[in-house]
């Protein structure tokens, strides 16, 4: 299912577009300001429509807020229509740019079309809640700041990350482990591992440990 962040100051605007994809399927989170959208980014989306004109910033500076963290799609919604804030968008890594007033049904053949464009799994960018591992640049991210791991660290969030809400017994996940590094990993080295995890993560929930089966990487506690 795909979320969808909606940074909009306008409630009749923001009202509109939030039913209108909800009844195509999609999860909709409005909000109406930049403060409120760095708040809700963390949580997963993938795709943010985002206005230019917001209270408290510029849709850019948020653009290029996200694009410094993530490869999630932008869409910038708009009353501004002249073609220097339009390649500007297009510059700073916007996917489209669609000016106000338009109907509703061509932003969503704009969303469709660059979701095509955007692969839904296997991307460079695992997130689950505050937590976001970005495979390109190998680097794990807790709150937008880096976190220190080791590669078996690393490996280990990856292979939890990549079946999130999926509970993984603990042989599978020593067979991924070794896969990855060549080395021989036991039972009480994965138990280890996990325990510098999550308290690297500042004793994270998203690890669940399943008794007597193995661990789970689960958002909705």
């Amino acid at each position: 299912m795909t979320n969808i962040l909606l940074v909009e100051d306008d409630e009749t605007i923001l009202f509109g577009i939030e039913s209108a994809l909800k009844r195509k399927g999609y999860v909709c989170t409005g909000c109406a300001s930049v403060r409120q959208a760095k708040e809700l980014f963390p949580g997963g989306f993938q795709l943010v429509l985002l206005d230019l004109n917001l209270p408290d910033g510029s849709g850019y500076d948020f653009c290029r807020w996200v694009k410094e963290r993530a490869d999630t799609p932008v869409i910038f919604l708009t009353v501004r229509d002249d073609v220097r804030d339009i390649t500007r968008g297009l510059d700073m890594g916007a996917d489209d740019y669609i000016t106000k007033p338009f109907h509703v049904a061509v932003l969503e053949s704009r969303i469709a079309a660059v979701l095509r464009r955007t692969p839904a799994e296997g991307g460079n960018v695992l997130i689950c809640g505050n937590i976001r591992l970005n495979k390109e640049k190998i680097q794990v991210m807790l709150d937008d700041k880096p976190v220190d791991t080791t590669a078996l660290e690393y490996r280990l969030l990856e292979v939890l990350m990549e079946n999130k809400g999926r509970t993984l017994p603990r042989n599978l996940i020593l067979d991924k482990l070794w896969d990855a590094e060549g080395n021989f990993v036991n039972d009480n080295t994965l138990t280890v591992t996990v325990k510098r995890l999550r308290k690297k993560l500042m004793d994270t929930e998203y690890i669940v440990t399943i008794r007597g089966i193995g661990y789970r990487m689960e958002e909705n506690i």
